[in-house]
């Protein structure tokens, strides 16, 4: 290796680890807003991206937009030099550019890396010698090598050499107490050694442990290994859960007392399907990576499969029930509780509750819903519903046929709500004793 060549990796790492480097996060939502924030706490220079003018413009006047980051961390990041732009010339500033941007699906259930993509091309024309780029989206093995590095060569620099290229999968958990962005540990893969060694350097000072792993792809599996291992184990307890309904089973009692043996087993929970960003995203991912291997993903199509399910599974329980009260679906009105996709976030992320409506609606009933984290119904690139959440009261409960409990925030009054709703689909097992009014799902 030649001596330039090596002072620009001492020079990067130096200015990374002595935090008068400049760190430039892209994608300001639930991943990349709390990180760029634990930057600016250990004071670098950090420049948040986003392509939501709105969003960047409140962020400069000190609103974070996400229920768990306070305003008040936002405003203190702003004092201390933190700048939110839509100006992609100034990653040029950068010594290290953070791709935090969505990696959805498209209609055919394919991965969908227009954001990577459009977001490489856009800071394309501003890199320089000595920065380090690092990939955090979920994606599918090979993205970074295949996405990524030829965008930067094109730019006439040399991976490895003059640019360091990193993947480093985004580990929030949003709403989790117990954790936060700097004590959940830190996968990092790179493309070469010293690209390893700067990726190591930029997360080593803002996360309490770095995990190393050989390359980019070897990173890039482990974060859907994580994450599919959720959606087959949740899978299975959704299964488990209307085999046991049919045979008069409470599936979350089983559970518990499963839970009880302190080897070899691990509890999952049923529920309406999945939510979040990965969790119901990820096995698709890997799937259609699998088939340009000749391989069938056959047990994680299916958990895929028995997850999307579950919200047509709770609209049957929901119509039956209705039925079986006397009351026809046409014509009902129906609300549900909670639509963020976990307990206590505004996270609406994939989240199976919207679906549920979707249903509902199509079917001729009147839909609305309540939650405390959502006030008003967001705008979603592919759902659509001009609603507010309305107050939970007995008056209200009572003017509906029925409620369904999508998700089990901790703000709701589950007594009252068992006292004044007529009929109660529950999907997360919070009513345990058996009522005539109560329905499992």
């Amino acid at each position: 290796m030649h001596l330039s060549e090596v002072k620009i990796i001492d020079a990067l790492v130096e200015r990374l680890r002595s935090r008068t480097a400049v760190i430039g996060v892209l994608g300001m939502g639930y991943v990349g807003q709390p990180l760029a924030l634990r930057f600016a706490s250990l004071g670098y220079k950090v420049l948040g991206f986003d392509i939501d003018v709105e969003k960047v413009d409140a962020l400069n006047a000190g609103h974070s937009g996400i229920e768990h980051i306070e305003d008040a961390a936002v405003a203190r990041a702003n004092e201390a030099g933190m700048v939110f732009t839509c100006d992609m010339a100034r990653a040029h500033e950068a010594d290290a550019l953070i791709l935090c941007v969505p990696t959805p699906l498209n209609k055919y259930r394919e991965p969908d890396l227009s954001y990577v993509t459009g977001t490489m091309d856009a800071v394309a024309p501003y890199l320089r010698v000595g920065q380090v780029i690092s990939l955090e989206s979920t994606t599918y093995p090979g993205t970074t090598e295949e996405e990524l590095l030829p965008r930067i060569n094109a730019a006439g620099l040399r991976v490895g050499r003059d640019v360091f290229l990193v993947y480093s999968p985004e580990r929030e958990d949003p709403g989790n107490a117990q954790f936060n962005t700097s004590s959940i540990p830190k996968i990092v893969g790179g493309h070469t050694p010293d690209c390893l060694v700067a990726g190591e350097a930029l997360y080593g000072q803002a996360i309490d442990r770095i995990v190393a792993v050989s390359s980019t792809r070897t990173a890039e599996m482990t974060k859907l290994l994580e994450n599919i291992h959720r959606s087959v184990n949740i899978g299975l307890a959704n299964e488990m859960k209307t085999v046991a309904d049919r045979m008069g089973i409470d599936i979350f009692e089983v559970i518990d007392a499963a839970a009880t043996k302190p080897f070899g087993f691990t509890p999952f929970y049923p529920g309406p399907g999945l939510g979040g960003h990965c969790i119901p995203i990820d096995p698709f991912y890997l799937t259609w990576k699998a088939r340009e291997y000749g391989l069938h993903t056959r047990f994680i199509e299916l958990s895929g499969e028995i997850n999307g399910a579950m919200p047509e599974y709770v609209f049957g329980k929901l119509g039956r029930a209705l039925n079986e009260h006397g009351k026809a679906m046409k014509g009902a009105r129906i609300l549900v509780l909670g639509i963020a996709y976990k307990k206590n976030v505004d996270d609406m992320r994939e989240s199976p509750a919207v679906r549920i409506m979707e249903l509902i609606r199509a079917s001729g009933a009147e839909v609305a819903y309540t939650d405390p984290h959502v006030p008003v119904f967001p705008k979603m690139r592919q759902h659509t519903f001009d609603l507010t959440s309305v107050p939970l009261t007995p008056e209200v409960l009572a003017g509906f046929d029925a409620v369904v409990l999508t998700t089990d925030h901790a703000k709701f009054d589950y007594d009252m709500i068992h006292t004044n709703a007529r009929l109660i689909i529950d999907t997360r097992g919070v009513f345990r004793a058996v009522a005539d009014h109560i329905v499992k799902a």
